[in-house]
């Protein structure tokens, strides 16, 4: 059994840091960015096969009813700004500092369950938190390749980010699984990005794309959205097998491994306080699961 979980971790990894290249290309190489098209393309091709597998009974996934959905939409409308500002984030920033400023999503949540669920946190997740903010808001004074615009998407996602992880604690529907979730996620993206995509300009934009017939960029797009879906299953079968704790530990692992490759795959300028940024940032992560284990303790 323990063989077992390593196997599916270390395909956790293997998923989780091609899939972030494969996108990190698309965006940034290629230039293709226009995420109402890239992110609704993603979430189509998801909700697709998310179904598929329900309909051929490869994965659970129970008739979804409107009672069901309606008190989940809100979690969807946080889930699409996630992936939208995200992407936009993404086109702009490397990924080592991209990283650095997603974890700063804890701040949020930690701000949300301060206020508004009056929950009290331990000195030490305290420390953890204080940590990834002040990596996050040094960062772009460090940035020797700083744009204030992907930094402002970035603060978007994260702030999706952080407070679709409080609604998923606290609002989550108890007849939902995590699958039932991302699907409602999914249809609900591919509406919204869909109608979204000719009043932003994407649609007309991605017709004078240069690469449009390029074969490099349909492999990219087609890998893209099927490594998010797979993404999708590994992550819901490591979950199903281990603690949240441990599954943090994974993502930790994935993050830290795509952060330490990305030099040798994307140009990219570093810095030595840039990096101290970097540094912090995810010691103040690393803090953070180990004040969840003690918690658990």
């Amino acid at each position: 059994m323990q063989w077992r979980r390593h196997i599916t971790g270390c395909a956790f990894s293997l998923v989780f840091v091609v899939s972030y290249f494969t996108n990190k290309f698309v965006l940034s190489v290629l230039k293709f960015t226009y995420p109402t098209l890239f992110q609704g393309w993603q979430t189509f091709v998801g909700a697709v096969l998310l179904l598929l597998f329900g309909k051929l009974g490869w994965v659970e996934l129970s008739r979804i009813t409107r009672s069901a959905a309606l008190p989940w939409l809100p979690a969807s409308l946080l889930f699409v700004g996630n992936i939208y500002a995200g992407s936009r984030a993404l086109s702009r920033i490397d990924i080592p500092f991209f990283f650095t400023l997603q974890n700063s999503s804890h701040v949020v949540s930690y701000i949300i369950l301060k206020l508004v669920h009056r929950e009290k946190i331990q000195w030490l997740k305290f420390i953890s938190v204080c940590l990834m903010l002040l990596a996050a808001i040094n960062l772009p004074l460090y940035d020797p390749q700083f744009d204030s615009s992907g930094y402002l998407w970035a603060v978007c996602h994260l702030v999706c980010v952080g407070a679709y992880r409080v609604f998923q604690l606290y609002h989550r529907p108890s007849n939902l699984s995590d699958l039932e979730q991302q699907c409602i996620n999914y249809l609900f993206s591919v509406l919204l990005l869909a109608a979204a995509a000719h009043p932003t300009g994407d649609l007309m934009a991605a017709l004078e794309f240069p690469s449009l017939q390029s074969h490099t960029f349909h492999c990219g797009c087609c890998a893209s959205a099927l490594l998010g879906f797979l993404l999708l299953l590994v992550t819901v079968k490591l979950k199903s097998g281990l603690s949240l704790e441990h599954f943090g530990i994974w993502n930790f692992l994935s993050k830290v491994t795509a952060m330490s490759l990305s030099p040798f795959v994307f140009s990219m300028e570093v810095n030595a306080p840039s990096l101290m940024c970097v540094v912090i940032s995810h010691v103040g992560e690393a803090l953070l699961l180990y004040s969840d284990r003690e918690s658990q303790l």
